[in-house]
């Protein structure tokens, strides 16, 4: 990757430019120090080509192993990335405002029930244990004396479970004491049961989309009047149902399953948040790539019914408003010069978010063509 310092005054030239809802004619975008302005100085004249600018691309749900995964977003046009979940702190903290790569925020540890499969499986701290409802205050309590960003909750499914899954009481309790603290609460919820439960407590995103079934239309109308988004994950979900030979359509479980809920979700207007679950996690069902699968997630959001303007807002202004990065999201003056340089007009066709030719994260270009 070629760089250069984020500081330099430069220009775009000759670009149009998406802004939330159709391309504008050919402009100029002026960078200065860092940030997008509204008018540049002496610096350097980027030659856009015709090309179509975005802004940087936001992934809502990540995990990460290592650094490299940083590059691998970076080369992808995902200037942003939420960690949804990690056992290591000390990695996360390692990774945070790497100059030129991509910014991170982070759940830090899930709450999670008392030997949940998620927890044993990776490992997490006893500490992520979350004994009851008198137990919420100390567990948001350690994630915040940690740096976490946000709250993130595994909701399984008490009837097959049992006492492993956090109950509907200590889930509500979680809720509050996150909201007291000032973080927004994430629920890990793949199956009808855990949706509802979810709901129930008030937790503002719903992450993944059950497979089995689509969700009911009470669940979508709670969903929308208490205001709670949803990052469905399709990438995870397709590759989950592909390994295990789920069919594509008819009565069984299936991606079709997850679609028909994205379309239902769509039509009531609840936001809908792009994320993948990409991670290289042992034991996991499927691991999507970092970076090349945020690409494949806006298709299938166009495939379950999004335009490719409202999948690339998923990715961006949504992304950023929901989680409350203000710096970000669209290219207007004030903001980070997070930004994508394209070949041709994903508007036609989503897939050529691929035809990237040029990647700046905060001013900073990390990848060209060239």
């Amino acid at each position: 990757m070629s760089t250069s310092a984020s500081g330099n005054s430069f220009a775009i030239n000759n670009v149009r430019v998406f802004d939330g809802h159709g391309l504008s004619s050919l402009r100029t975008v002026f960078v200065e120090g860092g940030l997008i302005a509204t008018a540049g100085g002496d610096g350097e004249v980027v030659e856009g080509g015709g090309g179509v600018l975005i802004p940087g691309l936001i992934d809502a749900h990540v995990h990460f192993d290592s650094p490299e995964n940083l590059r691998e977003f970076a080369r992808f046009g995902v200037t942003t990335a939420l960690d949804m979940g990690t056992n290591s702190p000390t990695l996360i903290d390692s990774m945070r405002k790497v100059p030129g790569l991509t910014d991170i925020r982070s759940a830090l540890s899930p709450a999670f029930g008392p030997s949940g499969r998620e927890l044993t499986a990776n490992t997490f701290a006893l500490s992520a244990v979350v004994t009851g409802p008198d137990d919420a205050e100390r567990f948001v309590a350690d994630r915040a004396g940690e740096g976490c960003d946000y709250v993130k909750i595994i909701i399984e499914d008490p009837a097959e479970k049992g006492t492993a899954a956090l109950n509907g009481e200590t889930l509500a309790a979680l809720v509050v004491a996150a909201h007291a603290q000032g973080f927004l609460t994430i629920a890990h919820a793949s199956s009808d049961a855990a949706v509802q439960l979810g709901i129930n407590a008030g937790v503002d995103i719903l992450t993944h989309v059950p497979l089995r079934s689509p969700l009911t239309p009470g669940q979508v109308a709670a969903m929308k009047s208490k205001g709670i988004a949803i990052v469905p994950t399709l990438s995870m979900m397709e590759g989950i149902g592909a390994k295990f030979a789920m069919p594509t359509q008819g009565p069984g479980p299936g991606i079709h399953q997850v679609q028909q809920s994205v379309t239902d979700i769509l039509a009531a207007g609840v936001r809908i948040v792009a994320g993948t679950d990409a991670n290289n996690t042992p034991f996991v069902p499927f691991s999507p790539k970092h970076g090349e699968s945020l690409h494949g997630e806006l298709q299938l959001l166009v495939g379950a019914g999004l335009t490719p303007a409202q999948a690339l807002v998923s990715a961006t202004a949504s992304a950023a408003e929901l989680f409350r990065l203000q710096d970000r999201g669209t290219i207007v003056p004030g903001l980070r010069a997070d930004l994508v340089l394209l070949g041709s007009n994903p508007l036609e066709d989503i897939s050529r978010t691929r035809d990237i030719r040029a990647v700046w994260i905060e001013g900073e270009r990390v990848q060209s063509s060239s």
